[in-house]
């Protein structure tokens, strides 16, 4: 009876503390602190779009080129944080980082599907008019970015895909995800694995659609990958080099052994790519 006492009182613990860790953010106020200890200001906003709110923040001025960068699964927008105070990116950019649908601020643990999120994140566009916009989007960020190209044409001017997850063949199906969705286990998820849980387990369909439309973005595509990536496999920066079929251009970069990590093990060659779209 004890040993039944202790696993219940473990249980109620357990999914006492998942509801309040591993939530991957940072308050605006800490986020606004952090930066002006660093010298630049950051903005924060959230927009409501169909009772749907999306949260970014942003920095640099308002009369540059914009880059938006869009975090992978699970995460939240301070995973470019140091992008978005870099002196030299800031001379030739504004640069907006959002949090997905689902995580951060953005109606944290509910998750929507790719085409979904696409069109809530799609009306920052709304706010630079007459401006070019380059998406940036690593991991599950790959391909959403490319699902924003192509449900906004002519919006776009660039894509950059850091270990983007864009090749549904390449997705594993992995049944024990749906063990954890829409019954009492989901609560035994912590933080924002939950929302991620279920975003990934519809990854595989949101892909195969997906894939189907990657002919119809025009503007040029940046892939990045490392060779050793064991979450995303490499094959999907081959993919990519023929599904952006009518792309202007198709630029790769292969960084030998790095993994799935490479916004921030390799931010020297992320930076030096990202300062050479606009030129």
């Amino acid at each position: 009876m004890k040993l039944q006492h202790y696993f219940l009182l473990f249980l109620l613990l357990w999914i006492i503390l998942a509801q309040t860790c591993c939530m991957f953010r940072i308050s605006d106020k800490k986020a606004i602190a952090n930066f002006a200890k660093k010298g630049v200001e950051l903005h924060s906003q959230t927009l409501t779009v169909s009772n749907r709110r999306v949260h970014f923040v942003s920095t640099g001025s308002d009369s540059l080129p914009v880059i938006i960068f869009v975090h992978g699964s699970p995460g939240s927008w301070d995973a470019f944080e140091h992008y978005l105070r870099d002196s030299d990116l800031l001379q030739q950019y504004k640069m907006i980082a959002v949090d997905r649908p689902g995580f951060g601020y953005s109606d944290f643990g509910n998750a929507l599907n790719l085409q979904q999120q696409s069109g809530v994140i799609s009306t920052l566009f709304s706010q630079l008019q007459h401006r070019k916009v380059y998406l940036v989007g690593h991991s599950l960020g790959g391909p959403l970015i490319a699902r924003m190209a192509v449900d906004n044409p002519g919006r776009v001017s660039g894509l950059v895909i850091l270990a983007g997850s864009i090749d549904p063949a390449a997705e594993n199906k992995e049944y024990w995800r749906k063990a954890l969705m829409n019954n009492p286990l989901q609560y035994l998820v912590p933080g924002a694995m939950r929302p991620s849980n279920y975003e990934l387990w519809y990854l595989k369909k949101d892909l195969i659609i997906s894939s189907t439309l990657l002919s119809s973005v025009t503007c040029p595509a940046y892939l990045v990958h490392g060779s050793k990536d064991m979450l995303v496999p490499y094959s999907n920066l081959l993919f990519g080099t023929k599904a952006f079929s009518r792309a202007a251009l198709i630029d790769t970069t292969t960084i030998p052994g790095a993994n799935h990590f490479i916004p921030w093990s390799h931010y020297d060659v992320i930076k030096k790519l990202l300062l050479r779209l606009n030129s």
